[in-house]
């Protein structure tokens, strides 16, 4: 059996229920493909090494931000705060339109590859490609943290997804 083939064991909804336990953070990943910025709200997402200093996102293979990201080897991910779940939302719904989908929405171009931060988020990095892997209906994107920054001091909630659900989780 290849890689990308399924054992048929675990029925899809089953797989996605048991995972929708495990709360997760929310976080913004953009790029810029030809001058034209893309994004998507990740759900999987997280650090892999302090030295060198690398994160990894999962892309699905098929969206459009799949061959953007592949294609422009540098991009950004904000960690959104609990007031942002609406953008949250517009970055999770398909077929947005691609020279719009940021109308309204306070973005600062990241100082090194010029990718877009998500203004108000709790913290940002800016990415560099460092790997690539196979992961199934998605590719596990490994990015090397060129630069980052956080959001404004006191302690603000985060956004999470558990059970099926934008949540927030309150600051200390």
């Amino acid at each position: 059996m290849s890689s990308t083939e399924s054992s048929g064991s675990v029925p899809p909804a089953e797989f996605r229920a048991a995972l929708g336990q495990f709360a997760s953070g929310i976080t913004i990943m953009s790029t810029l493909q030809d001058g034209v910025a893309h994004a998507m709200t990740a759900n999987a997402f997280t650090s892999v090494s302090l030295d060198p200093p690398l994160v990894l996102v999962c892309v699905d293979k098929g969206v459009r931000m799949h061959s953007a990201v592949l294609d422009c080897g540098y991009w950004a991910v904000s960690v959104l705060s609990g007031a942002q779940e609406a953008i949250a939302e517009r970055f999770a719904r398909s077929g947005r339109d691609l020279y719009s989908q940021f109308d309204g929405i306070g973005t600062t171009a990241g100082p090194k590859t010029g990718c877009p931060t998500v203004d108000g988020a709790l913290s940002w990095l800016e990415c560099r490609t460092w790997a690539t892997y196979d992961g199934g209906d998605h590719t596990i994107v490994v990015g090397e943290v060129l630069s980052l920054g956080t959001g404004a001091a006191g302690d603000p909630s985060a956004l999470i997804y558990h059970s099926s659900h934008y949540r927030e989780l309150p600051g200390n």
